[in-house]
């Protein structure tokens, strides 16, 4: 359960015991644990959108994106505009995009890219029942990728947020995939949406960091998740 509470203290702004961060294997391990967070994170969504039912569907989409950013700190969207301004501003030079990935400024590239990240996600939940499982889908199976990335492919910072996940227990973590995989599968044809447009975001996704950086970053990874989150929400509209 220790690598589980660093999985949520990482992922979400839920509060965990201080303990948590300084627990080196608790850390290493939590990383087969990240679907089962998403899928907390898509309980947490969907359970407030049953409860605003009565609300008009913007207000609730809105409300709905403004709890979701609050509980991941908007830690991926952070990824997802370093990534942006870096593949851009790089060039196609690989040293030169890892450097832009360290500045903690925000270009025009990186605003312009979480700007419509955030605008697919808003018209997409106003356009969704409320009852439908794109809410928890999302979550669940962008921190999914996250866990399959670390599985293909390197981690190529040798500090970074994510180098202590880089030796996570391989078997556990594919445990984990499978594990979402399969809750995705037991909801039927709009699971198998999700997961088909997932695992066409994380191809070209792979495709990509492979070619600029040969391997990911923190920031990539950061992208990925908004990427297919956003994903399964259009794709399921």
């Amino acid at each position: 359960m220790r690598s589980l509470l660093a999985a949520l203290g990482f992922l979400t702004r839920l509060p965990v015991p201080a303990w948590v961060f300084k627990d080196a294997e608790a850390t290493k391990a939590s990383l087969a644990w990240y679907p089962a967070v998403g899928l907390l994170i898509g309980g947490v969504l969907w359970s407030l959108a049953w409860l605003g039912s009565a609300l008009p569907p913007m207000l609730l989409a809105a409300l709905l994106l403004l709890v979701w950013t609050g509980l991941t700190g908007a830690l991926h969207l952070d990824g997802l505009a370093d990534s942006a301004d870096a593949w851009v501003g790089g060039l196609g030079d690989r040293e030169r995009t890892l450097e832009i990935m360290k500045d903690p400024c925000s270009g025009p590239m990186g605003v312009t890219a979480v700007v419509l990240v955030l605008l697919l996600k808003f018209a997409a939940l106003a356009s969704l029942p409320l009852s439908h499982p794109a809410v928890w889908l999302a979550p669940m199976l962008a921190r999914t990728a996250i866990t399959a990335a670390f599985l293909c492919m390197p981690y190529v910072r040798s500090q970074g947020l994510g180098s202590a996940l880089a030796d996570s227990p391989r078997m556990a973590c594919i445990v984990g995939v499978v594990a979402a995989v399969a809750v995705a599968i037991c909801v039927g044809w709009p699971g198998v949406r999700a997961l088909l447009a997932v695992s066409v975001v994380f191809a070209c996704w792979r495709s990509a960091c492979m070619r600029r950086l040969g391997g990911m970053t923190g920031d990539t990874l950061g992208a990925l998740t908004e990427l297919a989150e956003a994903a399964v929400l259009v794709i399921l509209v």
